[in-house]
């Protein structure tokens, strides 16, 4: 792990020491500035039971584009007749050429 990535772990763990120390006073101030009422609407209004199902299953069709190439194999072709070709082959299967 370098330098830089311990001094940010560092910095990270100290602000959330430091907002679960005064996680009254933050809740006190989200009421005040009324974004606690806001979520609640928003919840109400717009997080039924379907939508998260929708939700949930949208996120675990959604692939990483590695993932889905792997999924999917890529066909090449032969420059010289134009044959498909396994992905691992060297070797032309219908005409013999050297890929």
């Amino acid at each position: 792990m370098s330098l830089t990535m311990r001094k940010f772990t560092v910095v990270c763990c100290l602000a959330a020491v430091s907002l679960v120390a005064n996680i009254w006073l933050v809740t006190r101030w989200l009421e005040e500035n009324g974004v606690i009422d806001f979520a609640r609407h928003i919840r109400a209004e717009y997080l039924t039971g379907t939508a998260i199902t929708i939700i949930v299953v949208l996120l675990i069709l959604l692939t990483t584009p590695k993932r889905a190439r792997a999924i999917v194999p890529r066909t090449r072709h032969c420059p010289v007749c134009d044959g498909v070709l396994p992905a691992s082959a060297n070797y032309c299967g219908e005409c013999g050429s050297r890929v």
